[in-house]
């Protein structure tokens, strides 16, 4: 099944959160924190590719909630 989101499936949920409002400053989108390139790339990337940027999302979370 192509959507099946078992975790040994490869299926990787979209990080999108439904607030999609690009950054001018920071260009990423304010919402999931994901780049244009990103957003766009994410339905054709494969699940490594997408377990890369889920890690890079992670690391710009902590960087954020750094300067707060």
């Amino acid at each position: 099944m192509p959507d099946d989101p078992t975790p040994n499936s490869g299926f990787l949920a979209s990080p999108c959160l439904g607030i999609c409002l690009m950054d001018p400053a920071m260009r990423t989108c304010r919402g999931c924190l994901r780049t244009i390139e990103e957003i766009v790339g994410w339905y054709t990337a494969s699940p490594a590719e997408k377990r890369a940027i889920l890690a890079v999302l992670d690391e710009r979370r902590a960087a954020a909630e750094g300067r707060r």
